[in-house]
């Protein structure tokens, strides 16, 4: 299908929308297709420069939106971020400033990105909703969950369109599993595990030096405690628990919000939690674990397990079993489908493992892109955020305590039990 056609595709099927299901304070928001949306970026590291940005400008033209603001308290990534707006993207230079606080004052941001660091986001989120902001943000929406109760109803007050950044939900080959497993096709689901390992931590890869006067230190901390400039700390934030939490919020919380997608599942009933650091102990001293083992029970009769070994890269596998047979997805490859461990043979779902059918997404930040348009839910919705958050902080609470927790969902509250 062409751009163009595309493009007309987009606006007839978004009027279709409109004119059935809008509420009037969405159709209020609604930007005509020759109104450009303009998208603020806040946090320029490389998930944003690397990933992010790209996807904005390879869709920009049929979505009609550009990058129009940049904030980071790292000068260098700003400039850079900056220059790539200029130089290889929408031929112009997007306003830049060290705060998330004065791009949130431009009229011409319409929306934005938030690909802060984890200890940023319930910041970073809630002052974006309540300065009408429609919303991209990167998992883990939070690590406090009193502060990601506080953005959440910040979202939920307002008329916006989120999409949190736990892209699998967006990709063709996992939504065919989804359809599997909600057709029935494996009976009922038991269990449900992933095994991500690696010969190091992911966090070695961001460590560099930094000049103190290159970086707006006390933008980083936010709240957190004051110190001198660490500029390890401040590059690797990824491997200190002030800043993140680890394996399970951060690569484990991917497919534990595949576990919700494919099931239907919201909130566990109980989380455990165990692990530390037992291979990489060096001059770093981070205070991430290398390794963890994360289980949770669900009300819907299965167990969801996680685990991280960072000291070797061997026995990767993310598998979902059912009565009927078993689903192994690959290193992200393409998944099969087979009556592997079946107790009766005639019950199998196959007599021979079968590749997964895909079944068609848009990619995930085009998602979010055209339901700016449409005011549609994205893929990944604030409430479908919110719940793998919820989910994570429980695991990270039962790693801190070596106690089981609960959520209690009508109070919002995690406590052992």
């Amino acid at each position: 299908m062409s751009k163009s056609t595309r493009r007309e595709f987009m606006k007839t099927a978004s009027a279709g929308v409109l004119a059935a299901s809008m509420t009037a304070a969405s159709y209020r928001r609604v930007k005509g297709a020759n109104e450009r949306i303009g998208i603020g970026v806040i946090g320029c590291g490389a998930r944003a420069y690397r990933s992010h940005m790209p996807a904005i400008y390879e869709h920009s033209e049929e979505t009609n939106v550009e990058i129009t603001a940049l904030c980071d308290p790292w000068r260098a990534r700003r400039e850079e971020a900056a220059m790539a707006c200029k130089e290889e993207w929408f031929g112009h230079e997007p306003k830049t400033f060290v705060s998330y606080r004065d791009l949130l004052e431009l009229d011409e941001v319409d929306a934005v990105l938030i690909a802060s660091c984890d200890h940023q986001h319930t910041t970073h989120l809630e002052a974006a909703a309540k300065a009408g902001k429609d919303i991209y943000i990167e998992k883990p929406v939070g690590m406090d969950l009193d502060r990601l109760n506080a953005a959440y109803d910040a979202v939920k007050e307002r008329d916006l369109v989120v999409q949190v950044g736990t892209q699998l939900r967006s990709m063709p080959s996992l939504t065919g599993v989804r359809k599997l497993v909600q057709d029935g096709a494996l009976g009922k689901i038991s269990r449900i595990e992933q095994c991500r390992n690696s010969s190091r931590p992911y966090w070695y890869g961001y460590v560099q030096d930094v000049e103190p006067d290159q970086v707006d230190w006390e933008e980083f901390l936010m709240d957190r405690p004051l110190r001198p400039f660490d500029p390890h700390q401040y590059t690797g934030w990824y491997g200190y628990r002030d800043f993140s939490d680890g394996p399970v919020p951060q690569q484990g919380s991917h497919f534990l919000d595949c576990a919700h997608y494919f099931t239907g599942a919201t909130f566990p009933d109980t989380a455990v939690c165990l692990g530390d650091t037992y291979t990489w102990k060096d001059e770093y001293e981070f205070t991430c674990p290398d390794h963890v083992q994360a289980m949770w029970t669900y009300p819907e009769g299965f167990m969801f397990s996680y685990s991280q070994n960072f000291g070797n890269g061997a026995g990767s596998r993310l598998k979902v079993f059912g009565e009927r047979g078993v689903i192994d997805i690959p290193s992200w490859g393409s998944p099969t489908i087979s009556g592997e461990g079946v107790f009766d043979r005639g019950d199998a779902v196959v007599d021979e493992k079968q590749d997964v059918e895909p079944v068609e997404r848009p990619e995930h930040v085009l998602d979010w892109l055209q339901c700016l348009r449409s005011r549609e839910t994205p893929n990944a919705s604030i409430d479908a955020g919110y719940e793998n958050t919820v989910t994570c902080i429980m695991a990270v609470k039962a790693f801190d305590t070596g106690r089981r927790h609960i959520f209690d969902k009508e109070r919002r509250e995690i406590r052992p039990g």
